[in-house]
């Protein structure tokens, strides 16, 4: 199949670019043919997200987005922050990069869906349940397009009885809006050598819960953030409860993934997180309906690749556009979609080269470029420490408003950062009683995730790394991915020829956050699609 674009995932940032491209071949009275790829089931099936949603995007998308039913129904009302220890809450100052005038308590996942009925409204082809596996070269290198993953093989690679080949979706330019960690936006950045001048990107496990609360507690629009307790001063991170018009609490908390403790559990400190009394006396009486994770990028100004490739682009999470002490990047996703989608037409009406450097300009002419510059120190910052972290952050965005003239800079990748587990005493989390604290596997089943049981396993342990996980993982780090899994994925049992601990990869419980790729010890994981349409099945995350 050809088309003059093809993008990869459904999510805000390829959303965006698609609606742009077709409405500015409206305004031209031209004609541009857009596929959309999605390997979730259905759109926003795999999109989770907080989320505080800042509408400047949407604005310039849809002017009139209110009259078109778009999903924003809880106006930001009250903020609260505060440090927490175990048992109390100290209100802290609002930093201005959290201020949330004029914004939303939305479902991204329920944004994205109603983002693809507007698109497929306009013409773009939009396609789920179809997992994008690989990259197509021409004879020169360059992109030319996709292909989808094949279907009904079985768990030896081999086609079984409704095996379907995959197909080839050749086009002009490939658009790849994966979302944080894509498969294939960490090939071409390899190949393509886009982070040479970037530093490593570093992530955070977001994991979130949805719950229907008691009608008299809540407060629609109250949103509340925190940091401190459960976390201890040497790991990033903080939590965050968000109350919204249908009776409804978001509540989560984003783990930073360069913490150094292997006996860490991101799920477990969540689950503390729900008993601190000042979140407990918010969701208890309620109900639990679904739980999710997703990795998120924290790299900021400093981590943006080249964004650019013969043939192609990256747009919003899959090159790392967050704005990490606001907690947002919808709105930078569908901004540098919708910048992509300006640099494409132009090509498009007056074909010139292959390569669009004019996106990576018009990013950096962007509001999204200032934004993100501005608030560039925040998180690098946390590698001196809490205390230090906290007084730069307050200098950076109370005083100098971003404008202080050092750059402070990451230098590892978050996998080279946990410790020898030696180091450490083992963590003793409490049991979870059912009603506020949760098993994992529970949690996992809100996910509605689903893999079919004989296709093949889509997390591959690198040949060259196969030796990682028993002689290294198990030995010197004590296995920290039987912990930062938050959908127990990864296990070790005891081989019967041996007697030796085992790996076992429990892919079927896989929610697609990304998390194993980037922390496993020497990153031995190579996190490859399944077949399309399986994973979480998000409704409202």
């Amino acid at each position: 199949m050809e088309y003059d674009v093809v993008i990869v995932g459904a999510g805000p940032a390829g959303l965006a670019t698609a609606i742009k491209l077709k409405q500015l071949a409206a305004e031209k009275d031209n004609e541009i043919n857009v596929c959309v790829i999605e390997k979730g089931a259905e759109v926003g099936a795999h999109i989770l997200s907080g989320n505080v949603f800042n509408p400047v995007a949407l604005n310039e998308l849809f002017p009139n987005w209110e009259e078109l039913g778009a999903p924003l129904k809880t106006k930001a009302g009250d903020e609260h922050v505060y440090f927490m220890t175990e048992h109390k809450s100290i209100p802290l100052p609002v930093p201005p990069p959290m201020h949330n005038e004029g914004n939303y308590i939305i479902s991204l996942g329920e944004l994205c869906r109603w983002m693809g009925e507007q698109a497929e409204e306009l013409g773009v082809e939009i396609y789920p349940g179809f997992a994008a596996s690989e990259l197509l070269y021409d004879d020169k290198g360059d992109v030319k397009g996709i292909a989808t993953g094949d279907m009904g093989l079985n768990k030896d690679g081999t086609p079984g009885d409704n095996f379907a080949r995959g197909m080839e979706i050749l086009a002009a330019q490939t658009v790849l809006g994966e979302g944080c960690r894509g498969s294939l936006s960490e090939q071409i950045m390899k190949l393509f050598k886009l982070r040479d001048n970037c530093v490593p990107q570093s992530y955070g496990l977001g994991l979130k819960e949805v719950w229907d609360i008691n009608p008299e507690k809540c407060k629609p629009g109250t949103i509340i953030h925190s940091l401190g307790w459960p976390l201890d001063f040497s790991t990033y991170g903080g939590g965050f409860l968000y109350m919204t018009s249908e009776n409804q609490a978001y509540v989560g908390l984003v783990v930073g993934l360069d913490y150094e403790n292997p006996y860490l559990s991101p799920y477990e400190e969540f689950q503390r997180y729900k008993t601190h009394p000042k979140i407990k006396e918010i969701l208890e009486g309620g109900d639990c309906r679904s739980y999710g994770a997703r990795c998120i990028n924290e790299g900021g100004f400093q981590a943006i690749p080249k964004l650019t490739f013969p043939g192609g682009l990256m747009v919003g999470c899959s090159a790392g556009f967050v704005n990490v002490p606001a907690i947002k990047g919808s709105h930078y996703a569908m901004k540098t979609g919708m910048l992509a989608a300006e640099s494409i037409f132009q090509n498009h009406l007056y074909p010139a080269r292959n390569e669009l450097t004019s996106y990576e300009d018009k990013v950096k002419e962007s509001w999204v470029y200032s934004d993100l510059k501005a608030v560039r120190n925040v998180k690098p910052s946390h590698k001196y420490g809490f205390l230090p972290m906290m007084a730069h952050s307050g200098f950076s965005t109370f005083i100098s408003k971003g404008s202080e003239p050092w750059t402070i800079k990451n230098e590892h990748t978050d996998s080279a950062c946990t410790k020898p587990a030696k180091n450490f005493t083992p963590i003793q989390y409490p049991k979870p009683d059912g009603k506020l604290t949760f098993d994992i596997l529970t949690s996992v089943s809100r996910t509605d995730t689903y893999h079919e049981p004989d296709e093949p396993c889509h997390l591959k342990i690198k040949e060259d790394l196969a030796y990682v996980p028993e002689k290294v993982s198990m030995q010197e780090y004590a296995a920290p991915e039987t912990r930062f899994c938050p959908a127990r994925v990864y296990e070790y049992h005891e081989d019967t020829a041996t007697g030796k601990p085992k790996l076992v990869i429990n892919n079927q419980n896989c929610i697609h956050c990304k998390c194993c790729s980037i922390k496993m010890p020497s990153e031995y994981i190579n996190w490859t699609v399944p077949q399309g349409g399986g994973g979480p099945k998000y409704a409202t995350m």
